[in-house]
């Protein structure tokens, strides 16, 4: 098999700034690893969902266009980070023209869900949905336009598949989801009897099922919430609002509960969604348990990685599983349980790490340039 030394090329990459979003945050990790495998890197970073002018969007897209223009002749190599409803990296990257571009999908089957959600059009909900949603067909076809043939990365294998499905003529290839170097702290079975929501406030995270999962639960486990948005949260007895943490504020967190609980279902009335979850990231980087359900990407968890799958069995997809709640306290009250699952994470943070995952990224690009016929 042929392959392209990357040092020979410059990267142009295009996504969203450190903290903007959980892709934010990807991008920089991935970018730091990326750095040994190229001879330049060159970034264009955006802001998250709904904070682009169509101004903004103009600039970035100028800027990608001048990065490309003055790189090596026939040596650049574009990538983009896309989200649902993070327009700048994929409209920088539509018409480049012979240059080879890829762009990993984190919300598949498509990688951008509202192409027009400009800051003006995200503060005017009714307004941004009545425009994209009866336009669906035209906004997948515009993206299958622009993608074209162009490898396609995804984060999980179901993701994967659904992109290979809606836009066939993409080359799909899998690479899990990074896991972030984290501080090591105490182990999961040593640390008090509780679980923890962790993540940003959004439809089909599974915080709407907090007040059930109380319900459910013995008395003795609490049940701790902590990320951006949570503060807005109702307070209840037997849980704990956190906030937004960060530091050695988040480290704390997870060092306070045995588990991550994860009881995602379907985000949004457009389609099914099929994102690899950043929140079992960020619990593995901790070396924590997860409890979630069998939803989408959650699926191919499974012990071994450290989770605990409750299937949805048919269930509607926006309720809890029956059980869910009996699994949590199970887990929670078997410490050689906790333990093991917590050393399996451990091997997934290992085997998922961001020095691993840009060498996956980078062995597929080399292929990729050293093959460009292939389809």
């Amino acid at each position: 098999m042929s392959i392209v030394d990357l040092k020979k090329y410059r990267l142009v990459f295009v996504g969203p700034a450190d903290g903007q979003t959980a892709v934010g945050d990807y991008s920089e990790d991935l970018l730091h690893h990326l750095q040994p495998y190229f001879g330049e890197i060159v970034q264009r970073r955006t802001l998250g969902p709904g904070g682009e002018t169509a101004r903004s969007v103009w600039q970035h897209r100028k800027a990608v266009a001048e990065h490309v223009a003055v790189g090596p002749p026939g040596r650049v190599l574009v990538h983009a980070e896309l989200a649902a409803g993070g327009i700048a990296p994929f409209w920088s990257t539509v018409g480049l023209g012979k240059v080879p571009v890829t762009a990993t999908v984190h919300d598949p089957p498509q990688g951008i869900w509202w192409p027009a959600r400009t800051k003006y059009l995200a503060g005017h909900r009714l307004l941004m949905h009545g425009l994209h949603y009866p336009l669906r067909p035209v906004s997948r076809a515009i993206e299958g336009a622009a993608n074209g043939r162009r490898t396609i990365f995804a984060l999980s294998e179901i993701g994967r598949l659904s992109i290979e499905m809606t836009f066939p003529k993409t080359k799909t290839v899998y690479i899990p989801y990074l896991v972030r170097e984290r501080p090591v702290i105490k182990p999961a079975h040593l640390r008090p009897k509780a679980i923890g929501f962790f993540g940003f406030v959004y439809r089909g995270k599974g915080f709407e099922q907090i007040a059930r999962i109380r319900k459910e639960l013995p008395d003795d486990i609490l049940i701790r919430v902590a990320g951006r948005g949570t503060e807005m949260l109702p307070q209840a007895d037997g849980v704990e609002i956190v906030g937004p943490v960060d530091g050695a504020q988040e480290d704390a967190f997870f060092e306070s509960v045995r588990a991550i609980v994860i009881p995602y279902g379907k985000r949004h009335f457009y389609a099914d969604t099929y994102p690899a979850s950043s929140v079992a990231a960020h619990a593995f980087a901790y070396r924590t348990p997860i409890v979630c359900t069998g939803y989408g990407s959650l699926a191919e968890f499974d012990e071994q990685t450290g989770a605990v799958v409750v299937p949805m069995f048919g269930a509607d997809p926006r309720a809890l599983p029956a059980g869910f709640s009996a699994e949590i306290t199970a887990l929670v009250n078997d410490d050689a349980r906790v333990a093991q699952l917590g050393e399996n994470a451990d091997r997934t943070r290992q085997e998922r790490s961001a020095a691993r995952t840009a060498a996956a990224y980078a062995a597929v690009w080399s292929n990729m340039l050293a093959n460009p016929a292939d389809p």
